[in-house]
């Protein structure tokens, strides 16, 4: 485009854009860049710029469409891991395995939901922040730039209910994530126990602890409208 700013990229190639932890009703959900073809953009340079001119909390590209190898990008930075991007990812590829640069990890498909497995350590940092009700989350303002938070508090603590909010804190533009698998993760581990998660403006995630140390961690996925 003759008006982009100069930091967009030189190309912007062909992407499926898909809406990841959709709702009951099949509504919200994180959006999600796909670059199918991850040849087209070989160099981190290039794939870091076309994940800040399309301003996803996460933007993937596929290096390897048949073992299912990715690369995952935010706005700002390359992550070894990430939940929302290998979520989508593995329901538009429909594989049994992704590759990320933290390990491999399991996949499949169970009716409406999609379902990674996934080791908590290989999610970046979050800070979990407890709050006593699902009020004072739906309260919470943006906090300033510094440290990823994750803010959450039980509606149901016996069912495993949870309302959460997250919050990168980048300084990236994007103020609050709508759905945050690896924080998911995090917390799953925290409470060692089986999670229902309603993040964001109506996002659903579902979480499991699996044997050996492993999560699993599943939603609903489609195509962005």
């Amino acid at each position: 485009m003759n008006d982009a700013p100069n930091d967009s990229p030189a190309e912007v190639p062909a992407h499926d854009v898909l809406a990841v932890f959709c709702g009951p009703d099949g509504r919200h959900g994180n959006a999600l860049g796909v670059v199918r073809d991850g040849t087209r953009l070989p160099s981190r340079e290039s794939r870091q710029a076309l994940a800040r001119h399309l301003g996803f909390s996460e933007t993937v590209f596929v290096d390897d469409p048949e073992r299912g190898v990715l690369d995952i990008y935010t706005p700002t930075l390359r992550l070894p891991f990430a939940g929302h991007p290998c979520v989508g990812a593995a329901w538009l590829l429909d594989l049994a395995e992704l590759v990320v640069p933290a390990g491999v990890v399991g996949a499949r498909l169970d009716g409406e939901f999609c379902w990674i497995e996934a080791r908590p350590e290989w999610a970046p940092p979050r800070t979990l922040r407890r709050y006593g009700s699902a009020a004072e989350v739906d309260a919470l303002r943006v906090p300033p730039p510094g440290e990823w938070v994750y803010a959450w508090a039980f509606e149901d603590e016996a069912a495993g209910r949870v309302r959460a909010r997250g919050f990168p804190g980048r300084g990236d533009g994007i103020e609050e994530d709508e759905a945050t698998g690896a924080a998911a993760l995090l917390l799953t581990a925290h409470l060692d126990r089986a999670l229902n998660i309603r993040q964001g403006a109506g996002s659903q995630l579902l979480t499991a602890p699996q044997p050996d140390g492993y999560l699993e961690l599943g939603g609903r996925v489609r195509l962005h409208s």
